[in-house]
């Protein structure tokens, strides 16, 4: 085995353990994750802290407008292109929502991939959503967005030539939406392979182009 294999496989059994070996329900040790796969991104430390702002002030405009979206929506930021995703019942809300997303001069691209559900299927997700970040057991294998991300985030991360931190994915109803960047058009194509095949999955759109 050579230094810089050794080196590589070493860091994917570091990341590894980070990203599975830590409480999903502890605050901090979602810090400390996140700070840990950050070190084997492609971003630039000054890249990842603009998108870190970028996403920042998405939440804060977001929970101004109603503080239960940040339940409802998720916000993806990769070199300052911005991807929205979750579910509402209401189409004037989802046009606000955008708005008040757009406000940011620095954001490159918007992908807004919200759906519009009605409100009896928003409450249930919302229920589901609330148990599932609880640690409830039973609430989450009903929410099945969550299984389905949770098996793909473990596919990855175990995936030969894949480099999971530089990708972002969202499960909604079935559908996943990609971002980030992928280091070659082979890396990009194990990603998306491995995302079709993954039980549960409905559709892909993905956000992810090949870096360079």
């Amino acid at each position: 085995m050579t230094i810089a294999t050794g080196c590589k496989t070493a860091a994917a059994v570091l990341l590894a353990v980070v990203t599975l070996g830590l409480g999903a329900c502890s605050p901090t040790n979602n810090v400390v994750s996140n700070v840990a796969k950050a070190a084997f991104e492609n971003r630039l430390a000054e890249e990842q802290v603009v998108d870190a702002k970028i996403k920042a002030g998405i939440l804060d405009r977001m929970i101004s407008i109603d503080k239960m979206l940040a339940l409802d929506l998720s916000v993806d930021v990769w070199k300052t292109r911005v991807m929205l995703t979750g579910t509402l019942s209401s189409t004037d809300l989802r046009n606000q929502v955008a708005r008040a997303t757009q406000q940011d001069a620095r954001i490159s691209e918007f992908y807004n991939e919200v759906q519009i559900i009605t409100e009896d299927e928003q409450a249930t997700r919302r229920e589901w959503k609330e148990k599932a970040q609880s640690g409830a057991q039973k609430a989450a294998e009903s929410f099945e967005d969550f299984w389905i991300e949770t098996k793909i985030s473990a596919q990855l991360i175990g995936a030969e030539g894949v480099n999971s931190v530089n990708f972002r994915w969202r499960s909604v109803s079935g559908t996943v939406y990609l971002l980030g960047e992928a280091g070659s058009a082979k890396e990009l194509n194990a990603v998306v392979t491995i995302i079709k095949n993954t039980k549960g999955v409905k559709a892909l759109k993905s956000f992810a182009p090949v870096r360079g």
